[in-house]
């Protein structure tokens, strides 16, 4: 990988981390964790493409949410069309447009999270850029943490919450009140 196409892609931070399974309410066979981190590449005369990719031995989901294409400082007034290069639902490696920028009339694009699975490629099919690429590489992963007996025991805990509770009795009449 060249050294500016390393620093194009940035995980900037983790931008959180959630736990979800519990008790009550639809069960999941195990938890799950979801971290978030920002993604950002950059498209220019210089560096016309970038590969986003993951393990492949690796057990997790990962989704590539896309936020916003937008031109940055030193592009020209010129056409900046940006592909993405993915796989269709038979596997088959396809390449679309999703942007055509221009400084005067359309400097930027909202995808409003977009979402797309690796690997995928970023081609500036036309125009210079420099073109920014931002979104979220989200990473969905199953833990196999809880035993059967733990499962058993928030079913158990669950039963006996809502047992516990006491029937709701009709109200009293009130006679004889002027």
């Amino acid at each position: 990988m060249a050294a500016g196409t390393a620093a194009a892609l940035a995980f900037l931070s983790q931008e959180s981390r959630t736990r979800a399974g519990g008790v009550g309410g639809p069960r999941v066979p195990a938890p799950v964790a979801i971290d978030s981190f920002f993604f950002g590449c950059e498209l220019s005369g210089h560096t016309r493409s970038f590969t986003f990719k993951v393990e492949e031995e690796d057990d997790a989901e990962h989704v590539l949410a896309l936020t916003m294409l937008c031109l940055t400082e030193g592009a020209k007034d010129e056409c900046n069309v940006v592909e993405v290069v993915a796989r269709n639902h038979d596997h088959q490696e396809i390449a679309v447009p999703v942007a055509n920028l221009k400084l005067s009339c359309q400097p930027m694009l909202s995808l409003d999270d977009f979402q797309l699975q690796p690997p995928v490629t970023f081609r500036l099919k036309s125009g210079s850029g420099p073109v920014r690429i931002t979104g979220r590489h989200q990473i969905v992963t199953m833990s196999n943490d809880i035993s059967e007996e733990e499962i058993e025991e928030e079913e158990e805990d669950s039963e006996e919450e809502e047992a516990e509770l006491c029937p709701i009795l009709p109200a009293k009449k009130q006679r004889g009140r002027p």
